[in-house]
């Protein structure tokens, strides 16, 4: 129990500091436990192949096919015909919705799917966006309570409870599907009256440090950028003969090559090791005098001819605007690390933090989740970057289209998978992934696209925390703090136990993260109610639904997806998250006693 105790500790640091990635701390952990002998190696590694596991992959896979086929466009659309000029209904069918596609893919994904839409009613409207997002991320959040696929907390949930039953030799009946809908739907509904009724005292009333969906000049005049190519030749004798972009961008700052004309024609965004020949026409980016100055000196003509036409027409090339999206793998990443110009052949020309926009020695940057980066593009190129899950593009551009002919197929699984969870005794796992595989083999998605569609971040983390769930209950550490917590409560009564319970699953979530918290809580809690005679698996099912209360700050992924966007500061959250905390567990705690 010490030494469980111990790495419990060091988990616990790890995820709070992020001295390395929540999930290389979980794998850190895992090989520890490893070393340790708490857990066999025949177990060790269960985890990649546990139901929640696999069931996360098959809900991603499903999700993404969803999202292919332009079934999420299409409520997108509709939203937009019906959504109205007031703030109130506007905001209240956008959570609507989000909550309700939340309950069936990852809740980040349906809040980075509505994000663009938002933004497009709030500059129809000239409601402040800033009154918009945090309803919207709010609900993405709620809707993952609606059913057992909603979320990772609830997808681990039967297999938690069934190691913990063993341990405890008590009978613990799995959930089904819909349990927790009615609790979710409530939890949802509260949520949507709560800023409906309050949310002019709640949410900030200011428009965002940025607009997503202006034309370029506008996102230009936002970001204080020159968009405009210049076009210059390079003759014998010049100074930038022979020599690396990079190396020429590292010494003149606010100067970028966005593309190079040669005999072999044009290259856009020339990577950071491409050479500079006499001979070629390359095209600079910056301020208009900075620019002219940098000519003179380098000894460059300007040309009669433009050999970069085609880059000024905005049907084929622009500014656009992209977020790093939390908890995907370019977190923590420098720009430089990203290779932008040679993997995407697209041009960062500055960096968006937190009111400020970062422009100098862009390559030694290390970016956050919810950073906007400006980019200058070809469409073609920035649909390449669009299909990288660790970027959410919010500037309209023209988009492969969807693949409507496969729109069936995709509804056919979706629909198969959910009748084969409720009707049969499938395992969860298997049913989804039926209708995994029908999306790859009609064509709905390429395998490339699925895997691309799957957070393997996510999953490692899962996989890797089962067995510290599993070293807690086996060495009797989640009995001995069950005790100390019905010996620390008293005499209260059971609502009272369950309360406890949800307010120590919240600060866990917010400290570490939804799928930690559950993993170490779901045991404990269970130990709990054995101890004070109530039902293990209502207490369960109260920690992976409190693992959704994570509104306080903006540490949850959807939270940190629209601070950017939304122009939120971290008070912003502080004040509607405090009152949307508070509401969560009255309504947590008086609907899991009337609907289990």
């Amino acid at each position: 129990m010490i030494m469980v105790l111990a790495i419990l500790a060091g988990a616990v640091t790890l995820f709070v500091t992020e001295v390395v990635r929540i999930d290389v701390a979980a794998i850190i952990i895992m090989v520890v436990i490893g070393l340790s002998g708490l857990v066999g190696a025949d177990d060790l590694f269960a985890g990649f192949a546990s139901n929640a596991v696999i069931s996360i992959i098959a809900v991603m896979i499903l999700g993404a096919g969803l999202d292919r086929v332009g079934v999420m466009r299409r409520v997108a659309a509709f939203l937009l015909r019906i959504g109205g000029k007031t703030e109130g209904r506007i905001s209240s069918l956008i959570s609507t919705a989000v909550a309700t596609i939340s309950a069936f893919m990852q809740n980040i994904g349906a809040a980075a799917l509505f994000l663009p839409v938002a933004e497009r009613l709030s500059e129809r409207t000239k409601i402040p966006v800033s009154r918009l997002l945090m309803p919207m991320g709010f609900a993405a959040i709620l809707g993952g309570t609606m059913t057992l696929v909603a979320s990772g907390p609830l997808i681990l949930l039967n297999d938690l409870l069934a190691s913990t039953a063993s341990n405890l030799n008590v009978e613990i009946e799995p959930y089904g599907l819909f349990a927790p809908t009615p609790i979710g739907v409530t939890l949802v509904i509260s949520g949507i009256l709560l800023f409906a009724f309050a949310g002019k005292w709640l949410l900030p009333n200011k428009a965002a440090d940025r607009d997503a969906h202006a034309d370029l000049p506008g996102i230009a005049a936002i970001y204080g950028l020159d968009q405009d190519i210049r076009a210059y030749l390079v003759p014998e004798g010049s100074d930038l003969l022979h020599r690396r972009v990079a190396d020429i961008e590292a010494e003149h700052e606010g100067i970028l090559v966005v593309a190079v004309h040669d005999g072999d024609g044009l290259t856009i965004a020339p990577y950071r090791d491409y050479i500079i020949e006499p001979g070629m026409v390359v095209g600079l980016v910056g301020d208009g005098r900075a620019v002219e100055a940098f000519a003179a000196e380098q000894g460059l003509n300007p040309v009669e001819s433009d050999p970069f036409t085609i880059l000024h027409d905005k049907e084929h090339a622009g500014l656009a605007e992209v977020i790093i999206r939390p908890g995907g793998d370019a977190v923590g990443n420098t720009v430089r690390e990203l290779r932008l110009r040679e993997l995407y052949d697209v041009t960062l020309l500055a960096v968006h933090r937190n009111g400020k926009v970062i422009t100098d020695d862009l390559r030694q940057v290390k970016l956050e989740a919810g950073d906007v980066l400006v980019l200058f593009t070809p469409w073609g190129h920035l649909d390449n970057l669009a299909k990288q899950p660790a970027f959410v593009i919010l500037s309209d551009y023209p988009t492969e289209p969807p693949r409507t002919n496969k729109m069936w197929w995709a509804l056919g699984a979706f629909a198969l998978s959910l009748s084969l969870v409720i009707f049969t005794s499938l395992q969860l796992s298997l049913a989804l992934m039926v209708g995994a595989g029908i999306v790859l083999v009609s064509g709905v998605l390429t395998a490339d696209e699925a895997y691309r569609a799957v957070s393997w971040k996510t999953i490692f983390l899962l996989a890797a925390l089962i067995p510290l769930g599993q070293a807690v209950e086996d060495t009797g550490t989640a009995a001995w703090i069950a005790e100390n917590v019905i010996n620390a409560a008293g005499g209260l009564p059971p609502w009272g136990m369950q309360l406890v319970i949800a307010l120590v699953t919240t600060v866990f979530t917010l400290t570490i993260s939804n799928v930690g918290a559950t993993v170490l809580l779901v045991p404990l809690a269970a130990n709990v109610a054995v101890g004070v005679g109530a039902d293990p698996a209502q207490f369960g099912l109260i920690v992976a639904l409190a693992a959704s209360n994570a509104f306080l700050l903006p540490t949850h992924q959807v939270n940190a997806l629209l601070m950017g966007p939304g122009g939120y500061r971290v008070k912003d959250f502080m004040r509607a998250g405090t009152a949307m905390t508070v509401l969560f567990l009255v309504v947590l705690i008086v609907t899991v006693n009337i609907f289990v």
